[in-house]
């Protein structure tokens, strides 16, 4: 029974990952509002399955702003390896193409939102993106991990109206700013 259950466990584990995260797909799903045709000012946030065994479970969610008329969108998301190798786990890029496979998982778009209300709200998302309290911090389970980013603007924001799936482990430890003196929950 023993050698059964060892077998069993051995098997779902190399079944998880279908891929090595060197040659998983990074390409753009489509999915994305193209900023070359799409002249308003846009926010979206994604989700896609984890990598590996983690998905079987939980997503990974990030959030993209473009301002009116750029040509790119501002991508931000926290990323756990980042930190293991000295860097902040908070990434933020430019890129025409925010909506790139999450290491083999195809995105979805979790939130879209378009025009005057977009544009009013990029500023404040970016000024929160400054102040984010774990900027420099990533543990997968309870957090802070790339779901408690997106949660916290979410915090930060409320005219935003993100919500985030419940699959996004790690969302609830946004909540924990509230003892954190760098931030301020309202």
């Amino acid at each position: 029974m023993k050698r059964i259950l060892v077998g069993f466990v051995a098997l779902w584990l190399i079944g998880c990952s279908s891929n090595d995260w060197r040659s998983a797909s990074r390409d753009p799903a489509g999915i994305a509002a193209n900023p070359a045709v799409t002249t308003d000012a846009v926010i979206e946030a994604y989700a896609a399955d984890a990598f590996g065994w983690r998905g079987w479970f939980a997503v990974h969610t990030w959030i993209a702003v473009k301002p009116e008329n750029a040509s790119e969108y501002t991508v931000y998301e926290v990323v756990g390896w980042r930190v293991e190798n000295g860097q902040p786990a908070l990434r933020v890029y430019q890129t025409a193409t925010p909506d790139r496979f999450w290491y083999g998982a195809e995105p979805e778009k979790i939130y879209s939102l378009h025009g005057e209300r977009a544009a009013a709200l990029i500023p404040e998302i970016e000024a929160a993106a400054e102040r984010y309290p774990w900027a420099n911090e990533y543990t997968a389970v309870p957090g802070p991990n790339s779901n408690t980013f997106p949660a916290w603007i979410a915090l930060q924001i409320p005219e935003l109206e993100l919500e985030l799936p419940f699959s996004a482990i790690g969302s609830g430890y946004a909540d924990n700013d509230a003892d954190n003196e760098e931030g301020t929950v309202n």
